[in-house]
């Protein structure tokens, strides 16, 4: 039997659907997750071509290597696409169950200075492939 996920923005005008398996969860510090989500970001990440969007997506590019995709009526951001053969997906934006767990934080360097990380998972001061790779 496959996986299937399902998920939205708050108001419901971004849906989305993922046909087979989404990465753990990782943490990220970085001044554009904690811009873009008023904290830091937790995301997962599916194939591309498991991904199904239906609704109005506006991208918005973060980067001279990456976008974002947030929902143009209520502002949830939903998406970071760096082009590869997977796209991240906030991890707050799944519905129901998921039985992912946390990885691990990346980024760590650039963590705001209000707030401690208070788990033993790894963590790293700038990125990690291995860890954002299925």
């Amino acid at each position: 039997m496959s996986e299937r996920h399902h998920g939205s923005c708050l108001c419901g005008a971004v849906k989305y659907q993922v046909n087979g398996p989404l990465r753990p969860v990782v943490a990220c510090h970085c001044k554009q997750c904690r811009k873009t989500s008023g904290h830091y970001g937790a995301a997962t990440s599916a194939a591309r071509d498991d991904l199904r969007i239906a609704g109005d997506v506006k991208w918005y590019s973060s980067s001279d290597t990456a976008r974002r995709g947030f929902c143009r009526d209520c502002g949830s951001a939903m998406f970071w696409d760096g082009g590869g053969e997977r796209v991240s997906i906030w991890a707050g934006t799944l519905d129901g169950t998921t039985g992912l767990r946390l990885r691990g934080h990346i980024f760590v360097a650039d963590k705001g200075d209000y707030y401690d990380i208070c788990d033993d998972l790894p963590t790293y001061p700038q990125g990690d492939d291995g860890m954002t790779t299925k």
